[in-house]
């Protein structure tokens, strides 16, 4: 069984959120959050950019047809679909996920994306860089930083408290 180990609370998660919208803040916004834990993440920086004035458009990618290790996944991969309603020719995207750790996956989004069009630029902001990367990728805002074991799996973990609000964490599971 694996021990579990909690990184990050809710409040700082909550804090950086609140940083890394600061960070992405311009008149118009769009953000593209990369399924399951990218999206989460992805809803919350709308939610804070829409206080701060931003007009923001939102989009999710579902790489599970992307990835290079998709001869290795399951045979039947839990697809949650990709959505992007808005035009991303000759604009700026912010691409959104939630534990950066080899590079992969951002790879992956990458190549989904650029089926939808041309973007101006892209550029990369994740809630937790945990070091470890094997494709030369690096986010452009970063809400926390923590070195995990290679073989340790770190999760951004949510649940709701009895008043209904998204309580945030982020674990690690030691292997």
């Amino acid at each position: 069984m694996a021990d579990t180990e909690l990184l990050f609370d809710n409040k700082q998660i909550r804090k950086s959120l609140r940083r890394m919208a600061g960070d992405i803040a311009s008149e118009a916004v769009c953000l593209v959050g990369i399924q399951r834990g990218g999206s989460q993440v992805a809803n919350a920086l709308q939610k804070r950019l829409r206080k701060q004035g931003c007009t923001v458009m939102r989009g999710d990618l579902d790489i599970s047809f992307y990835r290079d290790d998709v001869d290795r996944a399951p045979l039947h991969p839990v697809v949650h679909g990709s959505e992007l309603s808005f035009d991303i020719n000759d604009r700026h995207i912010w691409l959104v996920d939630d534990v950066l750790f080899t590079g992969r996956t951002i790879r992956a989004a990458l190549d989904e994306l650029f089926d939808y069009g041309r973007p101006a630029s892209v550029s990369l902001a994740v809630l937790l860089d945990r070091g470890g990367r094997q494709l030369p990728i690096q986010p452009d805002v970063v809400g926390l930083r923590y070195t995990a074991a290679e073989n340790n799996r770190v999760d951004l973990a949510m649940s709701k408290n009895e008043e209904g609000k998204t309580m945030w964490s982020i674990v690690q599971h030691a292997r």
